[in-house]
């Protein structure tokens, strides 16, 4: 018995080691990373050189569930709730509405084209009518791509809460095909309802459990990250046993816990990417082994062209019928449309009828494997490329970034940034720095340096500061962005301007700003020259509770001309 679970063991080892090593190949060729994960598992199974007998779809269904509630969790953690708010009615109209659309012009087209009878076409719609979250998150975070933050919002947040949708037209669907008849209608409904509402509700009080738990615990530095992943799959299994979506709480509670203040967040985030990498090779092998590509060639044309449908008829048709009430451009449209990747998600769907002993189960499977491989590779090797010619691209930022959270006393939140510069860097184009920067330290040829002066940077230096968290974006802009801060430019220098003569008593009583009795009944431009003094530069700011008062123009005998506003967004 113990030779038995050795063999195991080293099995298991030799295949995450293949798919690790594999990436090189993955990422030198463009393929999708995740697409060489399952092609791993379809070598090693029984109809590839590994030969390896695996046909329990109820254990492939449950690793599948548990790798893709973990990598759900973490790119909820990993999504600022601006970017939720920029996305989420169009996100969650895709997630909706899009899947029913997609699942419909499917079923149509298995119908029409292949003479699928109608219960079995509306299964197979089902289960490919939802994006799939692993695809799409690894993709967009890894594909070495960088679009547009409204495009890319869209898409990481309907595809992490588009399954529930999906979930409730398959089992509908299931239920049908079992000749159930009376679970299809309220019943169904009610289930989608279920599924929706306690999926968030669970996982938003999960989420702020998280972080309590974590912020009162007083644990060894390293059991921090254990605790967070095994108390996100308690959120996922418990909301799964009351009857909501487990995949939706647990990305709703990685949203709530990755917004809020949670006690080593940077080193949570670091553990989460590997602890993902690990779920995505775990899922798509193990899914890569479940397959029997030897029964392919029985449904390959049907599966080939409705891959290619879903891919440039039925997703981009319900994008763009989703989208037309927000103001996406064409090329967002064609984008949006074009990333409608399918993965895992469909996979796990498709064991639903096999596990069920629906007739035909294995002949879906099979079809959505085949809907899965068209996906990855016509879509997923063509995202960049697209991304590029529709000029949705964001340039990357000009030096490698590092940061360190700091468990400082009391409220005191404060994160050492560290950059790389690079030739590009605007920083050293400057003389001076905003008082808001301080840099800590200066490390050149692996030696630190004592001189702070700008005009002694050069590319290569590495350059470690000290900022609070809400102010990190500035700082990438003002260090490590290839396009420098220039005047007029909002994002940097506040979404308003305002007169430097205008009372501070007026910006106080309007915004509810922060300011000491005695510093009122003086003009904007005094208030900041008493602030900063005869060192003030262009950048300079100052926070007053939900504002901030940012120096956006200087005149030639370097006083304040120009004043931005900015509303602070703190958790």
């Amino acid at each position: 018995m113990i030779e038995t679970y050795n063999g195991v063991l080293i099995v298991v080892a030799l295949l995450a080691i293949v798919s690790i090593v594999s990436t090189l190949f993955s990422l030198r060729a463009g393929a999708p990373i995740l697409l060489v994960f399952l092609v791993v598992g379809f070598m090693a199974g029984e109809d590839g050189l590994g030969n390896i007998n695996f046909d329990n779809a109820e254990a492939a269904f449950v690793i599948g569930s548990i790798a893709l509630a973990l990598v759900l969790f973490d790119s909820g953690f990993g999504t600022p709730w601006r970017i939720f708010r920029l996305a989420a009615a169009p996100a969650l109209t895709l997630a909706t509405v899009g899947v029913i659309l997609t699942a419909g012009l499917v079923a149509t087209a298995a119908h029409v084209l292949f003479g699928l009878d109608w219960p079995q076409a509306l299964l197979l719609g089902a289960i490919v009518g939802s994006t799939d979250a692993a695809a799409v998150f690894f993709l967009l975070r890894v594909g070495g791509i960088r679009v547009r933050e409204r495009v890319r919002a869209t898409l990481e947040v309907e595809s992490g809460s588009n399954d529930p949708m999906a979930i409730f037209l398959v089992l509908g669907l299931v239920a049908l095909l079992r000749s159930d008849a009376d679970a299809i209608g309220l019943e169904t409904l009610s289930l989608f309802a279920t599924q929706m509402g306690l999926g968030l509700a669970l996982g938003f009080a999960g989420g702020h459990a998280i972080v309590r738990i974590v912020n009162r615990l007083e644990l060894e530095g390293a059991l921090y990250p254990l605790l967070v992943a095994a108390l996100a799959l308690a959120v996922f299994s418990a909301t799964n046993l009351a009857g909501g979506s487990g995949f939706l709480a647990v990305y709703v509670a990685g949203l709530v816990a990755g917004n809020r203040r949670i006690r080593r967040g940077n080193e949570l985030k670091r553990f989460q990417q590997g602890l993902t990498w690990l779920a995505q090779i775990a899922m798509f092998v193990t899914l890569g082994l479940l397959a029997t590509p030897s029964e392919f060639p029985a449904v390959l044309v049907p599966g080939i062209v409705l891959g290619l449908v879903l891919a440039f008829v039925a997703r981009p048709l319900a994008t763009v019928a989703c989208l037309l009430p927000f103001g996406f451009s064409r090329a967002e449209h064609a984008f949006v449309g074009w990333v409608g990747l399918r993965g895992a998600v469909s996979i796990l769907l498709a064991i639903l009828p096999v596990a069920y002993g629906i007739d035909g189960g294995q002949m879906l499977l099979n079809l959505t494997f085949l809907i899965v491989l068209v996906s990855l590779v016509v879509q997923g090797w063509s995202i960049a490329p697209l991304a590029r010619a529709l000029k949705l691209v964001i340039p990357e930022r000009a030096g490698a970034i590092e940061r360190i959270q700091l468990d400082l006393p009391s409220e005191a939140a404060h994160e050492l940034v560290a950059y790389r510069l690079h030739d590009d860097s605007p920083i050293l184009g400057r003389s001076a720095l905003p008082r808001w920067v301080k840099p800590a330290l200066i490390v050149r040829d692996g030696q630190s340096i004592r001189s702070m002066r700008l005009d002694r940077l050069r590319a290569g230096d590495v350059i470690y500061v000290f900022v609070r968290p809400h102010r990190i974006p500035l700082l990438d802009r003002l260090i490590a962005s290839p396009r420098p801060p220039e005047p007029g430019d909002r994002e940097f220098f506040g979404e308003f301007e305002i007169a430097p003569e205008t009372p501070i008593d007026e910006l106080a009583d309007f915004y509810g700003a922060i300011v000491n009795q005695d510093k009122r009944g003086q003009t904007v431009r005094r208030f900041l020259e008493r602030e900063f003094g005869d060192a003030v530069e262009v950048g300079d700011r100052i926070g007053l509770g939900p504002i901030e008062l940012v120096v956006r123009r200087l005149d030639e005998e370097r006083r304040i001309a120009e004043v931005g506003l900015s509303i602070t967004r703190r958790p």
